[in-house]
C-alpha cells in the first residue's frame, strides 16, 4: 500500500503502543473533565468559550478568533454560540472592524458560570491528570505537549514523509 508521498511507514509495536496508550489517556481525562463540567451545566466547549473570553480585556472576542483558539471552524462556533447565546452565556455583537462578522461578548450570567465552573473543572483537572503525576513526569509533558504543538516543515499536506528520529 502506499499514499501519495510513497509507501505507507507502518507504525513498529513500541510506535503503536505509544499512539494507542495517548489516546487512552486523552480519552480519559476528556471524559472526565466533561463529565464533571456536565454536572454544573457546561460542556467542555462552553467552559473553553467562556474562559477564553473571560481571559480578554474586554471580555469580547471576534468570532474568527475565538474559533482559531479553539481550532474549530468559524461555522461550528458560530452554532455553538447560538446555543450558548439562547442559555443568556454570551451575547453576539457586530464587529465594528468587520461588516459581515461578529463579537463574542461575555454577559454578567456567562461570568457568573464560569465562576460557579472554574472550582469544578480546576479539581477535575487535578483528580484526572496532574494529581496522578509525579512533578517529572508533569514537565515530561509539558516539553512533549510543546514539541508537538511546534509547526513542522513537512506539516504540509503534500510534504515529504518525516525522516526517523533518534532517541533523545
Amino acid at each position: 500500500m502506499s499514499t501519495k508521498s510513497g509507501p505507507v511507514r507502518w507504525l513498529e509495536p513500541a510506535e503503536e503502543r505509544a499512539w494507542r496508550s495517548l489516546r487512552r489517556v486523552m480519552l480519559a481525562v476528556q471524559t472526565g473533565t466533561a463529565h464533571d463540567l456536565a454536572a454544573v451545566g457546561l460542556s467542555e466547549a462552553d467552559y473553553e468559550v467562556l474562559s477564553t473570553l473571560s481571559e480578554q480585556p474586554t471580555q469580547t472576542s471576534t468570532l474568527g478568533v475565538q474559533a482559531d483558539k479553539m481550532g474549530w471552524s468559524r461555522s461550528r462556533l458560530s452554532r455553538h454560540a447560538s446555543r450558548m447565546e439562547a442559555r443568556g452565556l454570551l451575547r453576539r455583537a457586530p464587529d465594528p472592524a468587520d461588516g459581515r462578522g461578529c463579537l463574542l461578548v461575555l454577559t454578567a450570567q456567562g461570568l457568573d458560570a464560569l465562576r460557579d465552573a472554574a472550582p469544578v473543572h480546576v479539581e477535575s483537572v487535578r483528580r484526572h491528570l496532574i494529581d496522578r503525576l509525579a512533578p517529572q513526569d508533569l514537565a515530561a509533558l509539558e516539553r512533549i505537549a510543546g514539541r508537538l504543538a511546534q509547526p513542522r516543515a513537512d506539516d504540509a499536506p503534500d510534504g515529504p514523509p518525516p525522516a526517523p528520529h533518534s532517541p533523545a
